[in-house]
């Protein structure tokens, strides 16, 4: 079997047992039962996806994957492709959003170069990673962004990478993302699997005026025209409209589920991963937490018509892993206090009594 399908059949459902387990222990605590609100979901939820109801926290990592996109040929881009190795560049030396957040919490920083433009692998940058499927993807406007075995080779990069992390200790994984012209190929893939109009759930990615905008949602609609025998399962949706990096992130997420690692999702395009994952694995939602609640195009819409609550709202839309990272630093304080806070029986506090 292929990487990829020995990973889907290793993901089990979340223990729902662990999780009761945690729900018990949350109420020994000394606090008044439900006080810490959301937080004791998320708790429950890291135990029950661990399958461990000690719920015991261990390393964190964010995956940040860099690719670039053939549709910025149509005009979908504020900035210039160029932008994604120079950002890329950036990240390597401790530069971005990302890489202060990774240091300010004390996570590690896994970059790797899915397939940017301007190959720097003869000149590889420090701390980056190369796992290229190519140089970036094809026009999706005129044919497939990729083909199928290029599709399956980038889940499966994905997939590796959270492989060695679990190897590493890692037990909360964040996934982000770099690549121009990405939130087009996000767009056209959450329209695909959701049925929300491309006009509804377009954004403007790294700054588009208001025609720039209507540009946009009138090539992602053209492209799902084009490609409409081909938006079925995740593998074909990828080839069809995808991005290298946003198929790794599906990896991760397969492979989060497989080995009990819980995954962050980022903002708008690690969403599109998301529906990409659900697709190749049905109820991979479960094994997911979703970091924040983006300012980029239908992000919203695409989080309610899932029914999933994302634990930051703050208006972002920088991308990067930026918002997962954030919204990881609030699990780890769950984690804590569901760890290190005493029991009434441990304090000698008296309960409840009515």
């Amino acid at each position: 079997m292929s990487l990829l399908e020995t990973t889907l059949g290793a993901i089990a459902r979340p223990d729902a047992a662990a999780a009761s387990a945690a729900t018990h222990r949350l109420d020994s605590l000394t606090k008044p039962r439900g006080s810490l609100g959301y937080l004791e979901t998320v708790a429950e939820r890291y135990a029950a996806i661990r399958h461990d109801p000690s719920a015991r926290p261990g390393r964190a990592a964010v995956t940040l994957f860099a690719a670039d996109h053939g549709i910025v040929a149509e005009g979908v881009s504020a900035y210039p492709q160029a932008v994604t190795l120079e950002m890329l560049r950036n990240i390597a030396a401790g530069g971005a959003a990302i890489s202060v957040l990774t240091r300010r919490f004390g996570y590690d920083l896994v970059v790797t170069d899915v397939g940017v433009a301007a190959d720097s692998g003869s000149a590889p940058l420090p701390r980056v990673i190369y796992q290229r499927i190519g140089p970036g993807t094809r026009n999706f406007l005129h044919g497939p962004a990729m083909n199928l075995d290029e599709a399956r080779t980038a889940v499966e990069a994905g997939i590796t990478t959270l492989n060695q992390l679990v190897g590493n200790g890692v037990t909360l994984v964040g996934i982000g993302e770099m690549g121009i012209g990405n939130s087009t190929s996000a767009a056209a893939i959450l329209s695909a699997t959701t049925g929300i109009k491309p006009a509804d759930i377009v954004g403007r990615g790294t700054g588009l005026d208001d025609a720039g905008l209507r540009r946009k949602a009138e090539v992602v609609t053209a492209a799902l025209e084009l490609h409409r025998d081909s938006l079925g399962d995740g593998l074909s949706i990828l080839g069809a409209v995808g991005g290298f990096e946003i198929a790794a992130m599906a990896g991760v997420c397969l492979a989060g589920a497989a080995c009990r690692i819980p995954v962050m999702v980022d903002g708008y395009i690690a969403a599109a991963a998301a529906a990409v994952a659900d697709r190749l694995s049905p109820g991979i939602r479960d094994h997911l937490f979703f970091g924040h609640r983006g300012a980029e195009g239908g992000h919203t819409r695409v989080l309610d018509l899932w029914g999933v609550r994302p634990l930051l709202d703050l208006e972002m839309c920088l991308g990067e892993g930026s918002g997962a990272a954030l919204a990881m630093n609030l699990i780890q304080s769950a984690l804590a206090l569901y760890a290190e806070m005493a029991t009434f029986a441990s304090a000698s506090v008296s309960e409840k009594t009515r």
